[in-house]
C-alpha cells in the first residue's frame, strides 16, 4: 500500500488488483505450446489422448453415477439412528463412509465429532479409510484395485478406530464449543458433498458461466465419449471402425483435453495452497452432471500433469521413472505415506497417476491411500486442529504397516 500511495494511487486501489488472474491458465497454455512445437507434439498428443480417453471419460461416468446415487439417498433413516447408538457402530459406519470415493464422508464424521455426536476413534477411522478423489481415478482405471482399496480402507479404518477408542476417551481432543466453530460447522454440514457450498456467491459471473459450460460439455459428450473409450479399452482401432484417417481419434482426445483444461482454468482462482490442491466448491443444488464435470476436470488436471511429467522425462532426459524409482523400492511405501500426509486431493492423484503409469509400486499406493485424508483435512483442521493432526498421525501408522506388509509379501 505504501508503494501504491507513493506512485499516486488513491486509497481505493491495492497491489492485489494488479496480480495476475487465473494462474491455472498456465497449464492449458503450456499444453497448447507443447502441441504446437514439432519436437514435443507427438508425445504431448499421445499423453493427452490417453488422459482423456482412458481416464477422464471413465472418471466422468463414475462421478455421474456417484452423484446421482448420492442425490437419491436420504440423510434421515434408520442407518443414521444406528450410527449414533454406540462407539463401535460409529467406527464401523465411519470407516464405510470414509471408503466412499471423494471426501464427503470424512467431512460428515469430522463435523459430527465437533458436535459431540461421535468418538475420536471415528475420526481416526474415517481419515484412515478416506482416499479422496484419487479413488475415482483408481476405480475408473483399475476397478478391481479400486474396490480392493476401498475394502482395505474399511477393514484397516475399523480396526484402527476401535483400537483408538480403547486408548482414548470419546471426547479426546474435542474442541470446546465456540461461536466461530459453530458457524463453520453449520456451513460445512449444509451439504453432504465434499467441497460443496450452498450457492455460487463466492464466484464471479465468468466463473459461473464456465461452470455451466463444464456441465454442458459433458452432457453433450458423455455418451459418445464413453462409447469410444470403451471400444478403445478392447484395443480396437476406432479410427478404422468409423472410417477416419489414422490418429484422428487421438487428436480429438488431445484437443478435448485442452478444452477441458481451459474450462477448468476459469472456474477458480489460485490464492493459496488449499485453493491449489483442493477440488472446486460446488453448489449443493447443482445438477449431478455439473458436479461430475467439476470433479472430472480437477482430477484430469492432476492426471495430465503426472502423465506429461512421466512422458516428457522419458522424451527429453531418457529417464524412465519406473526404472529410476525401482531402486528405491524399500522407501516407496514410506514416500507414499509422506505424500498422503499432505492436505488436499491433488498430491494424492499424482501418486495414483504414477502408480497407473508403473512409476510407483502398489505398496506405495496402499500406504498413500490409507494415510491420505484428501480435502477432508482442511475442514478438519479448521474445526478441530489438534484432533485432526493427531488423527492424521494415527492414520499414518496402519498405512506404513499395510504398505510394508504388501511390499515384503509380494514385491521383494
Amino acid at each position: 500500500m505504501y508503494l501504491a500511495k507513493t506512485l499516486g494511487f488513491n486509497d481505493g486501489l491495492s497491489i492485489d488488483q494488479f496480480a495476475p488472474k487465473y494462474k491455472r491458465l498456465l497449464l492449458p497454455v503450456a499444453l497448447s505450446v507443447l502441441l504446437l512445437n514439432t519436437g514435443t507434439r507427438d508425445v504431448t498428443m499421445n499423453a493427452l489422448a490417453d488422459a482423456f480417453w482412458a481416464v477422464s471419460c471413465y472418471v466422468a461416468f463414475t462421478l455421474v453415477v456417484y452423484h446421482q446415487v448420492a442425490r437419491m439417498i436420504s440423510s434421515k433413516n434408520r442407518v443414521v439412528e444406528l450410527y449414533h447408538q454406540s462407539p463401535t457402530y460409529q467406527v464401523l459406519f465411519s470407516s464405510a463412509l470414509g471408503a466412499l470415493p471423494g471426501c464427503g464422508g470424512a467431512i460428515i464424521v469430522t463435523t459430527q465429532f465437533v458436535a459431540g455426536r461421535v468418538s475420536f476413534g471415528s475420526v481416526v477411522a474415517v481419515l484412515t479409510a478416506t482416499m479422496g478423489d484419487a479413488a475415482f481415478l483408481l476405480l475408473a482405471s483399475q476397478p478391481s484395485i479400486g474396490f480392493g482399496m476401498m475394502a482395505l480402507g474399511v477393514v484397516v479404518g475399523s480396526i484402527t478406530g476401535l483400537i483408538i477408542n480403547r486408548l482414548h476417551s470419546e471426547d479426546f481432543l474435542r474442541p470446546s464449543p465456540e461461536g466461530k466453530i459453530s458457524s463453520m460447522l453449520s456451513s460445512v454440514t449444509s451439504s453432504t458433498d465434499c467441497g460443496c457450498d450452498t450457492s455460487h456467491s463466492g464466484s464471479n459471473p465468468l466463473q459461473r458461466k464456465v461452470i455451466n459450460l463444464q456441465g454442458l460439455f459433458w452432457s453433450w459428450l458423455i455418451v459418445p465419449a464413453m462409447l469410444i473409450a470403451f471400444t478403445m479399452s478392447f484395443q480396437i482401432d476406432i479410427n478404422a471402425v468409423i472410417g477416419v484417417p489414422k490418429g484422428t481419434i487421438e487428436w480429438t482426445g488431445a484437443i478435448l483435453a485442452v478444452v477441458m483444461m481451459f474450462l477448468w482454468a476459469f472456474t477458480k482462482e489460485i490464492k493459496d495452497y488449499q485453493s491449489t490442491v483442493a477440488e472446486d466448491n460446488k453448489a449443493s443444488t447443482s445438477h449431478p452432471m455439473q458436479k461430475a464435470a467439476q470433479d472430472t476436470h480437477f482430477v484430469s488436471a492432476w492426471v495430465i500433469v503426472a502423465f506429461l511429467t512421466f512422458e516428457l522425462s522419458v522424451h527429453f532426459a531418457h529417464i524412465d521413472l519406473g526404472n529410476a524409482l525401482s531402486g528405491y523400492g524399500v522407501y516407496m511405501p514410506f514416500i507414499g505415506m509422506l505424500v498422503g500426509l499432505l492436505p488436499g486431493c491433488g498430491p494424492q492423484i499424482l501418486v495414483t497417476s504414477l502408480y497407473l503409469t508403473g512409476a510407483m509400486p502398489l505398496s506405495a499406493q496402499i500406504s498413500n491411500a490409507l494415510s491420505n485424508d484428501g480435502d477432508a483435512l482442511f475442514p478438519a483442521i479448521a474445526l478441530a486442529p489438534k484432533a485432526a493432526l493427531v488423527a492424521t498421525f494415527y492414520s499414518a501408522l496402519p498405512a506404513l504397516i499395510a504398505g510394508y506388509g504388501y511390499y515384503w509379501l509380494f514385491e521383494i
